[in-house]
């Protein structure tokens, strides 16, 4: 049977809005820095400036404390945040992404040691999703599985199964999933480890032994243009590993130490590590990658490394942001920031949002030859977490609330 003409043009008008409907609503934002754990949302666009007043789509009160992001799946935004005397009360929360409206609720009690240091709480590290589920870790070493509906499928108290894995000023790394393994960095100065487990059953599918030293570095990773295949790569004092995600093995190492605080960020086909201010690798065939630059001037304090457009922008513990080629690391140009700073800074295109601690946020226009700041927002509120970016809307967690900033 012949279709009509005019019905295919009708389908494919269909078809095409249903596209346009998808781009509106914005790409999943599903664990720290974004699904390829880079900060950068290429097609997104969001207000230069904005103010708890102005801007500003929803606010939600949230319970307890959280110095987690936020993440995106689909029209969902979910969170984790921790409460009580002993922030033993474990939360995850679900909310519309649209209307803001609660979807979900639900409470753990932490099995693991709960003890922090004053500026942080149990609920630091970001949650993660594979599309499916919603994996929330927290610094009790307590790792919840969850359907997005919010049933629980699993939970895995790794206290219970390594019990001497504290770290007494709490746990920041976020975990990751690459492909079907959950991979989560338990780095502290006593039962030090990293774990790959399985997305479905929770089981443990690797454990391997890590530097007995204190780490709040979360695990990123690289994936070989050629041959499509994906490492994990976990940060430590002593340099870093990528191993294979599904086993554990160990493909390379680089072992001239790196930071216990910014992570390492993947650009191309290099890996920018901040490692004696920063060093960046490339792969090859060898037991060790390939060294194509350091330079000790662009050392990171707080947040992570953030590249964009063949650049690479650090902020240093002065709050001065650099910016550098990515190729050469020759400096291209330094602006100052109000500080201090613990979120890693995001890309929203070409503007790059700084949020400092006292909750200003500084919006950096970086397509011209020298950076420029063009906007500020001032949520008058304590912000540490690395906020979240789709389409035309920014998520940002503050120590209280949750917002939706957005034109």
């Amino acid at each position: 049977m012949r279709v009509p003409e005019k019905t295919i043009r009708r389908a494919a008008l269909m078809i095409c809005g249903l596209g346009c409907v998808a781009f509106l609503t914005g790409a999943d934002w599903r664990q720290f820095r974004g699904n390829d754990v880079s900060g950068v949302a290429q097609d997104a666009s969001i207000p230069s400036s904005f103010s708890s007043d102005e801007n500003v789509a929803w606010k939600i009160e949230l319970p307890g404390r959280g110095l987690s992001g936020p993440i995106v799946v689909g029209d969902r935004v979910y969170v984790t945040a921790s409460s009580g005397f002993r922030q033993d009360r474990l939360h995850v929360l679900c909310f519309d992404r649209k209307s803001g409206d609660k979807l979900f609720e639900r409470q753990f009690l932490a099995t693991g040691r709960t003890m922090c240091h004053p500026k942080m709480c149990v609920a630091t590290p970001t949650p993660a999703s594979d599309g499916k589920r919603i994996f929330a870790f927290y610094s009790s070493n307590d790792v919840a599985c969850l359907d997005l509906d919010g049933t629980l499928l699993w939970y895995r108290g790794l206290t219970h199964d390594y019990p001497n894995a504290s770290n007494s000023l709490g746990m920041a790394s976020s975990p990751i999933v690459i492909d079907d393994t959950l991979i989560v960095q338990v780095e502290n100065d006593a039962e030090s480890f990293a774990v790959g487990l399985d997305v479905e059953t929770g089981k443990s599918r690797w454990k391997k032994e890590r530097p007995k030293r204190a780490n709040w570095t979360s695990p990123t990773f690289f994936t070989d243009k050629e041959s499509g295949k994906s490492l994990a790569l976990l940060q430590s004092s002593a340099g870093v590993e990528a191993v294979e995600p599904k086993t554990g093995e160990r493909a390379w190492n680089f072992g001239d130490g790196a930071s216990t605080i910014p992570s390492s960020v993947v650009s191309g086909g290099s890996i920018l590590i901040p490692s004696n201010g920063l060093t960046v690798l490339r792969p090859g065939t060898g037991a060790e990658p390939d060294q194509i630059w350091n330079d000790n001037r662009l050392s990171p304090g707080t947040a992570s490394p953030l590249v964009v457009d063949g650049k690479v922008y650090v902020v240093n513990r002065a709050g001065v942001l650099q910016a550098a080629d990515v190729t050469t690391g020759s400096l291209l140009w330094r602006l100052r920031l109000k500080g201090p700073f613990s979120s890693t800074p995001v890309a929203a295109g070409t503007k790059l949002v700084f949020f400092n601690e006292k909750g200003t946020a500084q919006i950096v226009d970086a397509s011209g030859e020298e950076g420029e700041i063009i906007g500020e927002g001032d949520l008058g509120e304590t912000i540490l977490a690395t906020p979240a970016v789709s389409g035309s809307d920014l998520f940002v967690r503050s120590d209280k609330h949750l917002w939706k900033i957005s034109e």
